[in-house]
């Protein structure tokens, strides 16, 4: 399903190069809920565009959902993007003018699907997530949690095989983060994609079936997190970081 080959990323930050990756290898075989744990700094969220075909290595191969995405024009990285991925925000990146379902058929209308069938799939996705009752709602009137719902139901939009995302509880409560990471395990296992969330917190990594340890641009580290609760998976990645 993802599989990073020996990849190299790096930006100009004024007059200097900086290293974000340097000859990561990450590979992912099967549906399910993923996270990427890691200081900042790390490379966690540039690997996270990367997988997004926002962006392109410097060298190095990134395979996702059978694209070779280091060999993708312009053109088929954003036909890439529209069908086969869903991203999740850490700021929701809602519309405020338009109402939960509104914001969840957008991409859809943007990209000329047909209105009447974008309406019915969002109206099934809303009530899937528990969002039943909040399709004519904007989004000053949801909690962050269900914004943050609206927000996977827009990336569930299209099926994609895989949901990438950044720190999606980072401007939630516990209490809300809590049961965002629950909805999204059940979300990757009910519907088999895979989603891959960059978080620095245990507590989140501790609902996924497995955590990577970024450390310096390299994967350096897997976390079986089977078992754990978030102080198991605080003292494994402590582990990790003292044996890198």
């Amino acid at each position: 399903m993802i599989r990073c080959v020996g990849v190299h990323k790096s930006y100009r930050l004024g007059d200097r190069a900086v290293q974000a990756l340097r000859g990561l290898d990450l590979t992912i075989e099967a549906p399910g809920f993923y996270g990427i744990m890691g200081q900042s700094g790390s490379g966690k969220s540039t690997l996270l565009h990367l997988l997004a075909a926002l962006d392109k290595p410097d060298s190095g191969e990134i395979y996702v959902a059978g694209e070779a995405l280091h060999t993708l024009s312009e053109r088929r990285a954003t036909l890439f993007r529209r069908h086969k991925i869903g991203i999740v925000f850490q700021q929701f990146n809602l519309i405020a003018t338009l109402t939960a379902l509104e914001n969840v058929e957008l991409p859809g209308l943007l990209a000329g699907h047909d209105a009447a069938d974008l309406r019915e799939r969002g109206t099934q996705l809303l009530g899937e997530l528990g969002l039943g009752d909040r399709f004519d709602h904007r989004p000053e009137t949801l909690s962050g949690g269900e914004q943050q719902r609206v927000a996977i139901a827009r990336a569930l939009m299209f099926s994609p095989s895989v949901i990438l995302a950044d720190e999606p509880t980072g401007a939630l409560d516990s209490a809300s983060s809590e049961k965002l990471w629950g909805l999204m395990a059940s979300v990757a296992r009910d519907r088999q994609v895979t989603m891959i969330m960059v978080t620095h917190e245990p507590a989140a990594a501790a609902h996924c079936l497995k955590a990577f340890v970024i450390r310096d641009g390299r994967v350096t580290a897997e976390i079986q997190t089977e078992g754990l609760d978030a102080a198991g998976v605080a003292a494994r990645y402590q582990q990790s970081i003292r044996a890198a």
